[in-house]
């Protein structure tokens, strides 16, 4: 079974920039991004940490999933 990545902070930036999403804050040592689509705001929060565990890409990938396939994302996210 694929083993999910272990992802840095700027590389979850740059995955979700590739969905348009961009920054909208910070608040101490949470990220907020931001797109606008036809179906409204659609917000994720995620920590600013260098490294971030596991257990915490999991819960961005499922948040993120709420607004992106889980087919576009899984491969960003998992190892093959």
């Amino acid at each position: 079974m694929p083993r999910l990545k272990r992802l840095s902070v700027s590389e979850v930036l740059k995955i979700l920039a590739k969905f348009d999403f961009t920054i909208y804050s910070q608040k101490g040592s949470h990220i907020k991004l931001r797109r606008v689509t036809s179906r409204g705001k659609e917000t994720l929060t995620i920590p600013n940490h260098k490294q971030l565990d596991t257990g915490t890409c999991y819960s961005i990938f499922k948040q993120a999933s709420k607004y992106i396939s889980e087919a576009e994302l899984y491969p960003y996210f998992y190892d093959s």
